[in-house]
């Protein structure tokens, strides 16, 4: 394969991977001027349907699937019986390879790297897609860190939670789940186990099974719990412990509900290390600083220099038949400014402060959850982002390291997603207009496919995708189909033969046909220029347009030429065999044949009209030729 162009385009400058059916290369892709990947099925199974079948199905299945954690599918080809994929090229290193050399991994990077390949399997799992082979292998590492799920050779297409896949093992038995090695139910649930057990082994360095055959490690899956990860190493958290134990569950039911719920776990461990980095480092940079000084009110200043507090409290008592106003407004100021700063300044009476932490991204139940923990209040409030997934902090107030007192109040804004509109009813408009409308409902034109349609006149929209009357996110692009008008007339074609070519000419222009392809054949029986043949044959059905071919006789013209051919036999066989062949205007025929013996002469007189050539033949082999 190397150094071989495919489709005019690829071409395969080194080999860097292959599996049990296919081999991935390097390769340049000319068109534009950058590094693919192309995966080749390898020759031996591309008469396999099997295997076909299972690299096409990769191809349909990645090609679905538009994420930054999953390889990108750029094109798929067949040529000169060769299948292929051609896919992003990544620059870096399979997991397996980073687990090999670095593990057991520290607890921070196998968490990130299990968040990213959770991400990539739940935008999989939401478009109906099992990966069914989740494996250390199948996940590559950018140069910058970033995590790339590949080879969906046998992920499955999925209607609902789960699918039967009666009586074949799919996956790779290390990583499989118990079902898997049962060959029975298959569904988003097998996929989480696998990731556990990619996680396990991260933190462990070892798989959480192993044997001397494969049979023996199904059993294993389906009977045996894996070894504690903390007795390898107890400073593991014990809620990463229980993310890992609760994915690798036997029973499908007991493990997570879907692998967003997964996600939320992951990144709760995620928070509880980055926080508790912090707690250590606020423990040695963030000293408790001394109470300020509250300054005195406004009010303060009213209130006349030579009297003390009991006299004030006198003139308010129930003794006294009347209550001076400003003693009044003294005391409402005085309760709105002390609310005023238990909210937004909290406990300003203690002596307790603490660093507000970094909450923003993080899923609000989580994010409160931090809040509180710090003996801060949370206030929520909600805002439309396209950025931001619904139900995640876009900012917060204070920001994160500022240093306040406990009880503070820490105002979250929570993306309620994209802000929705309703998909309007483009269909029977002008493209114009379609545009327009959507332009007016903060949507965006999609893909444009056109097609013919007998019903639906010309540049009008057919359909949509989305269809109305749909809620998307504004932003959304929606795609339209647009009608070409009635597709091109059909038209049974007449015989032709006999007639004329100068006549049919004009006849294929009434008929909006062209002429095609027109060939001469010598012909004595019909006058020269009459069509005596066609293609395609007459009463077939074509479309306005087609070229239809025409051979034409050709007159047979020219003086009879004669001549004397002297043949002598040459030495060889006793009996050889000689041909006299004349080709001239009429065509090629043999005008002599028969047997001599060797050193016998031969003269025959052949003739022909035009220009002739005779060839002479013994034992089928030319000997001489002369044209007359």
């Amino acid at each position: 394969m190397l150094n071989r162009t495919l489709d005019n385009r690829y071409t395969i400058i080194e080999r860097i991977g292959g599996g049990g059916m296919a081999d991935v290369y390097r390769a340049h892709d000319k068109l534009l001027d950058r590094s693919v990947a192309v995966k080749v099925l390898r020759a031996q199974f591309t008469d396999d349907d099997e295997f076909v079948s299972r690299f096409r199905r990769e191809a349909q299945a990645a090609a679905k699937l538009s994420h930054p954690n999953i390889v990108n599918i750029y094109d798929v080809g067949y040529e000169e019986n060769t299948y292929y994929i051609v896919m992003e090229y990544i620059s870096g290193e399979t997991l397996k390879d980073k687990i090999e050399r670095e593990a057991p991994l520290p607890v921070e990077t196998a968490v990130r790297i299990a968040i990213e390949i959770a991400e990539a399997l739940e935008h999989a799992h939401q478009n109906n897609l099992v990966h069914c082979d989740i494996k250390p292998h199948n996940i590559l590492m950018t140069r910058a860190g970033r995590i790339k799920v590949t080879d969906f050779g046998i992920a499955r297409a999925v209607t609902s939670a789960t699918m039967t896949q009666s009586g074949t093992i799919i996956g790779s038995v290390h990583y499989f789940s118990p079902e898997q090695a049962k060959g029975s139910a298959v569904g988003a649930k097998s996929d989480i186990y696998s990731l556990g057990v990619v996680l396990y082994e991260m933190l462990t360095g070892t798989v959480p099974f192993s044997g001397e055959t494969p049979i023996s490690i199904a059993l294993k899956h389906l009977q045996e719990e894996p070894r504690p990860i903390r007795e390898f190493n107890p400073d593991i958290p014990p809620l990463i412990e229980a993310t890992v134990v609760k994915s690798m569950s036997k029973d499908p039911i007991n493990r997570f509900t879907d692998i967003s719920e997964m996600i939320t776990d992951l990144k709760m461990s995620q928070n509880y290390l980055q926080d508790d980095r912090t707690r250590r480092l606020s423990r040695t940079d963030f000293p408790t600083q001394v109470l300020p000084q509250i300054p005195p009110t406004a009010a303060d200043a009213d209130i006349p220099a030579g009297k003390r507090q009991n006299d004030v409290l006198a003139e308010t008592s129930p003794k006294n038949k009347k209550v001076k106003p400003w003693l009044l407004g003294l005391a409402l100021l005085l309760l709105v400014s002390a609310v005023a700063a238990y909210l937004g300044f909290g406990k300003f009476w203690s002596l307790n402060e603490v660093v507000v932490p970094d909450v923003v991204g993080k899923q609000v139940d989580t994010a409160r959850n931090i809040l509180l923990s710090q003996n801060l209040r949370v206030v929520v409030s909600d805002s439309f982002s396209d950025k931001v997934p619904a139900g995640y902090v876009i900012s917060q107030q204070p920001e994160a390291g500022t240093t306040v007192k406990e009880q503070r109040a820490v105002t979250l804004i929570i993306s309620k997603g994209g802000e929705t509109t309703v998909v309007p009813d483009l269909r029977g408009i002008n493209r114009r207009d379609a545009e327009l409308q959507l332009q007016n409902a903060g949507l965006k034109l999609g893909r444009v496919d056109e097609q013919f349609s007998s019903d639906v006149a010309q540049d009008t929209v057919i359909s949509q995708n989305p269809r109305p009357p749909a809620q998307v996110s504004k932003g959304t692009a929606i795609d339209i189909v647009i009608s070409k008008g009635a597709g091109p007339r059909k038209i049974v074609l007449p015989d032709f033969q006999g007639s004329s070519l100068n006549t049919v000419t004009t006849q294929l222009d009434s008929l909006k046909l062209k002429l095609g392809k027109v060939t001469e054949t010598p012909n004595d029986k019909y006058p020269p220029g009459t069509i005596i043949g066609q293609n395609p044959l007459p009463a077939s059905e074509v479309t306005e347009g087609s070229a239809i071919d025409f051979s034409v006789a050709k007159g047979i013209s020219g003086a009879v030429r004669r001549a004397s051919v002297q043949v002598t036999i040459p030495n060889g066989s006793p009996k050889q065999s000689l041909q006299i062949v004349v080709t001239d205007s009429n065509g090629r025929r043999i005008v002599y044949e028969g047997a001599h013996k060797p050193g016998e002469k031969v003269e025959k007189t052949v003739e022909g009209v035009g220009q002739v050539r005779v060839q002479v033949y013994i034992n089928d082999k030319l000997l001489q030729e002369q044209t007359i």
